[in-house]
């Protein structure tokens, strides 16, 4: 029987950067790897705006699909990964955290951005659905100069973490 992976990393992508972000290190860090889907139409032009306006907006209002092997509650740690919209995550994951984000023992971010501003001001938006802060956060630019350094440095610093992270009590019905 295979063992249940203990990090999850979780995220939205309509580029595909977040996702080859995420992937790049969940690889490293063996964890299972979760994509957030919604049910809204955002490619091209007119799916960019419309993205930029739903992340602008105070209460989104479209759904959103997942599956984990586990219940979120479970993770010993979970990786949120958004890319940035409008100076703020995307909509797809602050739906997701306004849910489920207070069920989270121990969350590191990922940020992904299209321009050289480190937006590190989105951790504290995605903050207030939790009940504890992060505890590790990168931002990245995924096609800037430096992102495998700021990768690496992430891995580092979460892996140094690991051993600390006790494994959350399963939950019981």
């Amino acid at each position: 029987m295979q063992e249940m992976k203990d990090i999850l990393c979780i995220y939205y992508s309509r580029t595909g950067n977040t996702k080859t972000a995420v992937e790049d290190i969940a690889k490293v860090l063996d964890a299972e790897v979760v994509e957030i889907h919604d049910n809204v139409e955002r490619n091209g032009i007119i799916g960019f705006i419309k993205s930029g306006m739903h992340a602008s907006a105070k209460h989104p209002m479209h759904t959103i699909g997942f599956k984990t092997a586990r219940p979120l509650n479970e993770y010993r740690l979970v990786i949120v990964a958004s890319p940035v919209w409008a100076g703020r995550c995307c909509s797809p994951v602050r739906v997701f955290m306004r849910k489920h984000g207070k069920k989270f023992t121990n969350v590191c971010y990922v940020l992904t951005r299209g321009t050289s501003k480190r937006y590190e001001e989105v951790y504290e938006q995605l903050d207030q659905y939790t009940n504890t802060p992060h505890i590790e956060g990168v931002s990245l630019h995924c096609k800037g100069v430096g992102y495998h350094f700021w990768v690496e440095d992430f891995l580092t610093r979460v892996k140094g973490l690991l051993p600390t992270l006790k494994a959350p009590e399963p939950f019981e019905q």
